[in-house]
């Protein structure tokens, strides 16, 4: 499809990469990766055609088609979003348009004309072209892919001026899903997509029926979308083969063998250096010491480029707050005749970690600004406990900041009993280095801003943090340091985030916000989708029950009052079982228990050969056993659960 040979590209009087030599083939999936600043945008907008390279050339197939969606500067305006993204099938629509002034020639010619015969030759060829297109189901197309984005069919028939930034990126998102073309150049297209949208475009991308290559902060995301990996590093395109934590395991073993290769020809290098500088003015000698110098110079030295330094950085740990953090008692929010929570009541415990999910509008947003005293309820309590000190993290945070003072000073000031040295090592985790950090904060842009904030609060955090999407704007390195730094705080943590891989590392319980109501799942992100599947195949006993806080264990609780009715039979007293049943019973766990992991080594192995391509139905035939395996593994873990629930019950009961 496409291929760079010997390809270079300067910035300035630094070099992006050399001698690049890259394959894209059609149906690859693949991630581009790097250090910030290595060049990945750079080298995408030459793929697109809008840079040129410095050296070498780039050669694409004759017709090839090349969508490339930017990091951010869209600007759309004119239409409506539905008819902005109609535009993408002109062609096709216009094919529809010849076909009717077509039908309606041959209405009036003569049907044993020859221009008759021509003109239905040619409507005949327009309308087997137009069913190809699937050109009567563009209308459907564009509203599947709107709403799979998160549009509203209110918002269809909106003007695209009238929309955000994100909003607006979101269209051209759309629109290129929509064109199909044969290479997609997405530069992190999920920066403005909430959690359940980026479910919605991995399922896609899955089926996308071409290549594409993505650059991503979302480590989950490239997980399931890729199946090869391009890092840009050392000035040197390298190529991975699997998605991207198996990516992370191969750089790995690459580096150690670098770096073995580097030990080995230091000890060659020294081993001569010490023979010429032994016998240089030795007679004797000169023949072997020309050799030995010859010898030197041929040899191409190795380098191990400077890896950026992995920063460990802890919360200063707060002082204890009392058991129970916040307690929230029939809650209810509304603007105007808009419900956004209704009668809602929870609490929450010393050392929760938990995640608020839901849909864009849902109210996560509304019910964290709630718990941060921010807003008012429009009827209920929100009752802090014993001793918590609320710090919250808004989505603009940084409009709260001294925009006269500089980075450094203000920092500082937060965490007095931290040092400069360490406060610029966590400045520049977050993307802010050498005099970055002696600037005013009002010449920062809004994500810069936010950046620091986050970075602030680290420095000097509360025992109960509310974080509102602190992940925006935080490139891997970021985060990592962010979700290392919660793992060991031993206040209680409320956050909203659309990175998956961050809520399933930290998530201890989740919230759903649906509808008004709130309901709790236990576990992180991946446990909540699971109990999900099992709930939609009509197996309640699976979910938490959201009951009062006194019937609950010592965990944070969360309470939803019509979930407690429809779970106040779970609470009856169960009949005794029959001791044979039973015995099958405790069978049966044992089996499924020794069953599961078999299933999951299987999965693991089909998703590994599927990293390695061998043939598009290879590929197909892969693709389906893994889906069938998964299946067949969920249907297994909650045929185990339930089971364990009844025994669980009859022994209490006993």
């Amino acid at each position: 499809m496409l291929s760079l040979q010997n390809a270079g590209k300067r910035f300035g009087p630094r070099i992006l990469f050399l001698e690049a030599n890259w394959l894209i083939r059609s149906h690859e999936k693949t991630a581009l990766v790097g250090a910030n600043g290595a060049g990945k945008t750079t080298l995408m907008k030459v793929l697109a055609g809008i840079e040129t390279l410095d050296y070498g050339e780039m050669q694409q197939t004759r017709g090839m088609s090349i969508g490339y969606l930017p990091q951010d500067g869209l600007r759309l305006a004119g239409r409506t979003v539905f008819e902005e993204c109609l535009t993408v099938f002109d062609g096709v629509r216009e094919l529809e348009r010849e076909a009717e002034r077509l039908a309606a020639q041959m209405a009036e010619l003569d049907h044993a004309s020859p221009e008759y015969e021509s003109t239905a030759e040619r409507y005949s060829l327009l309308q087997e072209r137009f069913h190809a297109l699937d050109g009567y189901a563009l209308d459907a197309q564009v509203g599947s892919v709107l709403s799979g984005l998160g549009f509203s069919k209110e918002d269809w028939s909106r003007r695209t001026e009238e929309l955000s930034g994100g909003w607006q990126m979101r269209i051209a998102l759309a629109r290129l899903l929509l064109a199909k073309p044969n290479l997609l150049l997405l530069d992190e297209p999920t920066n403005h997509l909430d959690l359940e949208t980026r479910n919605w475009l991995e399922d896609y991308l899955k089926s996308y029926p071409f290549g594409y290559i993505l650059i991503s902060h979302d480590r989950y995301f490239l997980d399931v979308t890729i199946d090869r990996t391009v890092e840009i590093w050392n000035k040197r395109l390298n190529l991975y083969q699997g998605n991207f934590t198996k990516y992370l395991r191969q750089k790995d073993e690459r580096r150690a063998q670098l770096e073995a290769a580097y030990r080995n020809q230091r000890e060659q290098i020294e081993h001569l250096e010490a023979f010429i500088n032994r016998f240089r003015y030795q007679a004797t000698k000169a023949k072997q010491v020309q050799s030995r110098i010859k010898e030197l110079e041929k040899i191409e030295r190795i380098e191990i480029p400077e890896e950026e330094p992995v920063i460990r950085f802890n919360f200063p740990q707060p002082p204890p707050s009392g058991r129970m953090v916040v307690e929230a008692e029939s809650l209810s929010k509304s603007y105007g005749p808009k419900q956004v929570l209704d009668n809602v009541r929870f609490s929450i415990e010393r050392g929760d970690r938990v995640a608020l999910v839901g849909v864009n509008g849902a109210g996560k947003s509304t019910l964290i600004r709630l718990l941060a005293g921010t807003e008012t309820p429009t009827a209920g309590t929100v009752k802090p406990g014993h001793n918590v000190v609320t710090e919250y993290f808004a989505q603009d945070q940084y409009k709260a900041l001294d925009p006269e003072a500089r980075m450094l000073d203000d920092i500082s000031r937060a965490a007095l009993k931290v040092s400069a040295v360490e406060l610029r090592s966590l400045l520049g985790c977050f993307l802010f280095s050498g005099d970055d950090v002696f600037k005013p904060l009002g010449v920062l842009s809004g994500g810069e801003r936010n950046r620091f904030a986050l970075a602030k609060i680290l420095v000097s955090p509360s025992n109960f943090l509310l974080l509102d999407e602190p992940t925006n704007h935080l490139d891997m390195r970021a985060k990592d340091v962010l979700l290392d730094a919660l793992a060991v705080f031993s206040g209680t943590v409320i956050f909203v985030s659309h990175d998956r891989y961050f809520i399933d590392r930290l998530a201890t319980r989740v919230l759903e916000v649906e509808n008004g109501a709130v309901t709790s799942y236990k576990g992180n992100y991946e446990d909540y989708l699971r109990r999900k599947e099992v709930l939609a195949a009509g197996n309640s006993a699976i979910a938490e029950p959201a009951v009062a806080p006194e019937a609950q264990p010592a965990a944070a609780r969360v309470s939803e009052p019509a979930a407690a009715e429809n779970n106040g039979a779970a609470r009856e007293r169960p009949r005794r079982l029959n001791p044979i049943k039973q015995k099958q019973m405790e069978e049966r766990c044992a089996f499924l228990e020794e069953e599961i992991p078999r299933i999951e080594a299987a999965i693991a192995h089909t998703e590994q050969q599927l990293g390695v391509y061998v043939s598009a139905a290879e590929t197909e035939r892969l693709t389906r056993l893994a889906e069938e395996l998964r299946a067949q593994l969920a249907a297994l873990i909650a045929e185990w659960e339930d089971l364990m629930l009844q025994l669980e019950a009859q022994a209490a009961a006993g």
